[in-house]
C-alpha cells in the first residue's frame, strides 16, 4: 500500500465564519466558533502527536486548538514530525477559511488571504524550510471584500431542514430571507453554497445530503431574485469538520451551510 493510503494528518485552520446549523432545531446549540482550530488525523507515534499539537498551540493559543489528533499503525517518511511543525508556522495564521493537508510528503494548503503577494509568499516560505522530496501545492486565493458582508448577514444564526431531509424549515426560510437582501446588493459576485455534515452515517449518503441541501439553499435564494447563474452548490459531507463528531454538541456544529463568495 502507497504511503499516502497508510498516512494522513490535516489541520483546519483560521477564521471560519459565522457558520449555520442544519437538521432539527437546534436553537439551544452554538454555532461554529470563529478562529477555531481543528488538528485531525493519524499520526504513527504519541511524541509526534505532542509535538504537532504543542506547535499548534504554540502558533494559535490553546484556547483555540481542537485536538482530533490520534496515534495508529501508519508510516510517515524520515524526520516528518520535524517537517511538519516547520509548516506550522506563524505565517498561516494569515489564511483564513483554509485547510492544510499534509500526506507524506504531499501538502496541500487551501484557502483564502488578503492579496495576492501573501498567497505566493506563504506557499514559497514553506516549501523554502522543507526538503526536495516535499511537494507545496498552492490552492489559496485572494479572498473577496464582499465576504464579510455575506458572513455578518448570517451572523451566526442556523438554516434549519427537516431532520434527515434537505426540506427547510420555516425559521430557515426567514434567515436566507434576511440574507436576500444583502447578495442582491453583491451585484455581479458568484456565490458558492456549501453543505456540511457530521459523521453519523455513511459518507456517500452524507454527501448527497449535503449537496441536496446546498441546492435547496439555492432554489430559494433564485426565488427570492438572485440569479441563478451566479450561486454554485457543492456538498463536503461529513469531510470538513469544525468541532468533533464525538459530542452532539461538536456534531450540531459540523452541520452546517457555508457561504462563499468566489468571484
Amino acid at each position: 500500500m502507497a504511503l499516502r493510503d497508510l498516512h494522513r494528518y490535516a489541520i483546519v485552520f483560521g477564521i471560519i465564519g459565522h457558520c449555520a446549523i442544519f437538521g432539527p432545531a437546534q436553537s439551544q446549540t452554538p454555532a461554529a466558533q470563529p478562529n477555531q482550530v481543528v488538528v485531525s488525523g493519524t499520526v504513527p507515534d504519541e511524541a509526534t502527536r505532542s509535538a504537532i499539537l504543542a506547535q499548534a498551540r504554540s502558533v494559535y493559543g490553546p484556547e483555540r486548538v481542537v485536538d482530533q489528533l490520534g496515534v495508529g499503525p501508519v508510516v510517515a517518511p524520515p524526520n516528518w514530525s520535524e517537517h511538519v511543525q516547520k509548516v506550522l508556522s506563524p505565517e498561516i495564521k494569515h489564511i483564513s477559511r483554509g485547510q492544510l493537508a499534509i500526506t507524506g510528503n504531499d501538502i496541500d494548503l487551501k484557502g483564502e488571504v488578503v492579496d495576492e503577494s501573501r498567497r505566493a509568499q506563504i506557499a514559497a516560505d514553506m516549501a523554502s524550510v522543507l526538503n526536495a522530496t516535499y511537494v507545496v501545492r498552492n490552492g489559496l486565493r485572494v479572498a473577496a471584500l464582499e465576504q464579510g458582508q455575506v458572513d455578518a448577514a448570517l451572523a451566526g444564526r442556523t438554516i434549519e431542514f427537516e431532520q434527515s431531509s434537505s426540506a427547510l424549515r420555516p425559521s430557515g426560510r426567514a434567515v436566507l430571507d434576511d440574507m436576500a437582501h444583502t447578495l442582491l446588493k453583491l451585484g455581479r459576485k458568484k456565490l458558492e453554497v456549501i453543505g456540511h455534515t457530521d459523521s453519523l452515517g455513511s459518507r456517500d449518503a452524507n454527501m448527497a445530503l449535503s449537496l441536496a441541501r446546498a441546492d435547496a439553499v439555492r432554489a430559494h435564494l433564485v426565488a427570492k431574485g438572485i440569479n441563478a447563474a451566479l450561486i454554485t452548490t457543492s456538498g463536503a459531507g461529513p469531510d470538513r469538520p469544525v468541532a468533533t463528531n464525538d459530542t452532539a454538541d461538536g456534531r450540531a456544529r459540523n452541520r452546517r451551510i457555508e457561504f462563499r463568495i468566489s468571484g
